[in-house]
């Protein structure tokens, strides 16, 4: 397979076709049909993204750390950089790093020691996830499940969840 640079310069339309036959887009529709095609962005810098024809967009519905620092952010670049020459990624699953205990331990100090551990997560649903799955092992780890009608069940499979140890 031909390897291309991040930079490959292409212009929004072949970007946008390419996208359109080999992504699927979260929150679009996916129809053979659809004469729609993505809008291709080639770089961001502060709160602007940039497509191949020089066009100009205010990122509105930015995620991660660019809705506070903006696109490109030289520091956070620099601090990415430096990171990836140390180590890039290890798993938490039996293994540990200084930057984990690190970031956990200044957590649990900014809450005077309440917090016990940290989990990190990779997104919003995971960390829900996790959340729950924490909760039903401490309510079955101290042998007091809550009462169905102890709150209000957020959907009906927390309440099914909830009744199988009930």
């Amino acid at each position: 397979m031909e390897q291309r640079s991040l930079h490959t310069e292409l212009t929004d339309e072949s970007l946008g076709l390419r996208s359109k036959r080999a992504v699927w887009h979260p929150c679009t529709r996916l129809r053979p049909d659809d004469t729609g095609t993505p809008l291709a962005i080639v770089r961001g810098e502060g709160p602007w993204l940039h497509d191949a024809d020089g066009h100009r967009y205010f990122d509105a519905t930015s995620s991660w750390w660019v809705n506070l620092f903006g696109h490109a952010n030289p520091k956070i670049n620099a601090a990415l950089a430096d990171q990836l020459q140390t180590l890039e990624h290890v798993m938490l699953a039996g293994c540990t790093h200084a930057p984990a205990v690190e970031l956990a331990e200044r957590l649990s100090a900014l809450t005077g020691g309440a917090l016990g551990h940290a989990f990190y997560a990779s997104d919003g649903a995971s960390a829900v996830e996790i959340a729950l799955k924490m909760s039903f092992h401490y309510w079955r780890n101290t042998a007091c499940p809550p009462s169905a009608n102890s709150f209000a069940w957020p959907t009906a499979t927390t309440a099914r969840q909830w009744a199988r140890w009930a």
